[in-house]
C-alpha cells in the first residue's frame, strides 16, 4: 500500500504504460493534455516523437474519434489539440501533471522555500514536449539552497531535470519582453486573497 502512495513507486512512473500500450499516444496526451493550448499537426508529431505518421495518424483518429482531441483544417494541414470541453479534461489533464512531477515540485516550492508569487513552465515543456529537462521560472524571494536540494530530490522521483531560474519581482518585469518571446505556461500563482 505505501508504494502506491510514494512518488518513486512503480505506480507513477508506469502510470499510463499501465493503462495504455501505445507509447505513441501516450506521448501525445502529454503533448496535448500538459499544456492543453497546445496544437500540432501530423508530420510536426512524428518528427518529434520519431515514429512514422502512420502510428501518429492512427493515434490521432483514435483520440479524435474519442473526442479527446479536436482537428481544425487550416491550409495544407489538420491541427489537433485537447478538447477542453471534454468531461474527462481536468482529469486527464491532472493525471498527466502527476506523471511529469510538475505539481509535486511547484507544492514543494510554494510551501517550504520562501514567498512565490508566480511560477511558469518555459521551452519544451511550456509546449507540451516532454524532453526530460523541466524549464522553470520562479518569481519572488526564494531560498536557492532549499530550492536546490528540492530539486535534487524530487528529480530522482520524476527522473526529469530541473532547471530554474530565480527572479524577484522586479527582475521579472525587467525580463518580461524578453521572457515573452520564449513558450511559457503559467502553473502557480500567489492567491490575491489574505
Amino acid at each position: 500500500m505505501s508504494s502506491y502512495l510514494t512518488r518513486n513507486g512503480v505506480i507513477l512512473d508506469n502510470l499510463f504504460t499501465g493503462i495504455i500500450s501505445s507509447k505513441t499516444r501516450i506521448k501525445l496526451l502529454i503533448r496535448f493534455f500538459f499544456n492543453p493550448n497546445t496544437r500540432s499537426y501530423l508530420r510536426e508529431l512524428a518528427k518529434e516523437f520519431d515514429v512514422s505518421t502512420n502510428s501518429v495518424r492512427e493515434e490521432l483518429n483514435q483520440l479524435t474519434k474519442t473526442n479527446l482531441l479536436k482537428s481544425e483544417k487550416n491550409g495544407r494541414h489538420v491541427f489537433y489539440a485537447a478538447n477542453q470541453e471534454h468531461p474527462l479534461f481536468p482529469e486527464l489533464k491532472s493525471m498527466v501533471s502527476k506523471v511529469i512531477g510538475i505539481d509535486q515540485v511547484i507544492d514543494g516550492v510554494a510551501s517550504r522555500l520562501g514567498d512565490l508569487e508566480l511560477a511558469y513552465l518555459i521551452d519544451d515543456y511550456a509546449e507540451g514536449k516532454d524532453t526530460g529537462i523541466i524549464d522553470l521560472l520562479l518569481v519572488g524571494n526564494i531560498d536557492q539552497y532549499h530550492l536546490n536540494d528540492l530539486s535534487r530530490k524530487t528529480e530522482r522521483y520524476i527522473k526529469r531535470k530541473i532547471r530554474s531560474l530565480v527572479l524577484s519581482q522586479e527582475e521579472f518585469e525587467r525580463m518580461k519582453p524578453k521572457l515573452q518571446q520564449k513558450p511559457q505556461l503559467l502553473v502557480w500563482e500567489k492567491s490575491q486573497i489574505p
